[in-house]
């Protein structure tokens, strides 16, 4: 007798979809018969630059000891990041990037009786978490493509548990300031918790951009989420973390997978927090393409959404999935946001100014085949 196994999973998980990466060069290279050195991809928010030497160099030390289990600690990691950040060793949780550690908090804090408060247009892992553990979704319709935190505020009932706020969002690059975000944790209940999600902090640049990190002590509510992924460089290796209060960090732990951070990344992310010189480069760089990318869409005569993150939203019609696949043809990688419910909408991550061109151009004819003009 055949077994339907999908029926044996639980019940969260049965009517998941698996999470959809940015297509990788070496697949777009065997689709289209293309040379990979040609492809640019600008899919996946990665950093242009290639990894930083100390970080190459550290991880080539670690591989001497590949026969080894990495620290399940982290020591000399936590360490380092608990001087740069000015935090306690035990408020850090390490994850096997911050994919992870969100995992972990859902699991930790919310169950099939509780909810979990997201924005519309956030993070796919947050609905992805929700539904995984059988709790239930309340996703708060976004403002002007942006987290509603007042709405999101106001969805918080007596069987809410998280509320995930990603500052400054992804997919579409909106942030809040430091003022919205305090008014909004000071609307929150004690014994709710808001997961501030930055992944993407290194790269704002406003004088009033909110630093999570600093607002913990006021908040013993608050978890903050960081990678060393985005503005670091690391993100083949995956190690991503959160700071938190030591009782919630405490908690974290118990449920966080053994070894979950291999060696290898443990030494790169705690050589590349000192290379300042590095993430300075990484920030420039991206200030300097996001103006690029945003002063040519408004050339094209085309709406987008400014973008606090390394990568901008831009809306190309109805017919964004065949612009996508011309783009392909060139050898050019987007991302598609369909899956978001931004069907009009590709996302594209910043590179490398003579990247950033490559991709103009090829958007210039993708557009004029789907008969949109530029």
């Amino acid at each position: 007798m055949a077994i339907d196994y999908q029926s044996l999973a639980v019940e969260g998980v049965q009517a998941l979809s698996p999470y959809q990466p940015g297509k990788p060069i070496s697949e777009l290279a065997r689709e289209l018969g293309l040379d990979p050195a040609e492809i640019i991809k600008l899919a996946s928010n990665e950093n242009p630059l290639g990894p930083s030497k100390k970080a190459i160099s550290a991880a080539e030390n670690a591989l001497k000891e590949l026969c080894l289990y990495p620290d399940g600690n982290g020591f000399e990691l936590k360490q380092k990041l608990s001087a740069y950040l000015g935090v306690n060793p035990g408020q850090i949780t390490l994850g096997n990037g911050s994919n992870d550690v969100l995992e972990v908090i859902a699991r930790c804090f919310a169950g099939a009786d509780s909810e979990i408060v997201f924005s519309q247009y956030a993070f796919a892992v947050y609905p992805i978490v929700t539904q995984a553990i059988g709790a239930k979704a309340v996703a708060v319709p976004a403002k002007d493509w942006g987290h509603d935190l007042d709405a999101m505020a106001a969805a918080v009932t007596e069987r809410t548990r998280l509320v995930f706020v990603a500052n400054p969002n992804n997919p579409t690059g909106t942030v809040h300031d430091s003022d919205a975000i305090e008014a909004f944790l000071g609307k929150i209940p004690a014994d709710v918790l808001v997961v501030l999600d930055e992944a993407y902090y290194e790269y704002m640049t406003g004088e009033k951009d909110p630093d999570g990190v600093a607002l913990l002590s006021r908040f013993p509510n608050l978890i903050v989420c960081r990678t060393f992924s985005k503005a670091w460089g690391l993100a083949a290796l995956r190690v991503g973390y959160s700071i938190s209060s030591p009782a919630i960090a405490d908690i974290l732990n118990r449920v966080r997978q053994p070894f979950n951070v291999n060696s290898t990344a443990l030494a790169a992310a705690a050589a590349v927090l000192e290379d300042t010189d590095y993430l300075q480069r990484s920030r420039a760089a991206n200030t300097a393409g996001l103006k690029q990318l945003q002063e040519a869409f408004d050339q094209m005569g085309l709406r987008y959404i400014p973008s606090s993150g390394n990568f901008v939203a831009v809306e190309v019609g109805p017919q964004a999935m065949g612009v996508y696949q011309a783009l392909l043809s060139h050898g050019v990688i987007v991302r598609p946001v369909t899956g978001y419910g931004m069907p009009n909408h590709l996302r594209v991550s910043v590179g490398l100014p003579e990247q950033n061109e490559l991709f103009l151009n090829a958007l210039a004819k993708a557009l004029a085949a789907a008969g949109q003009g530029a």
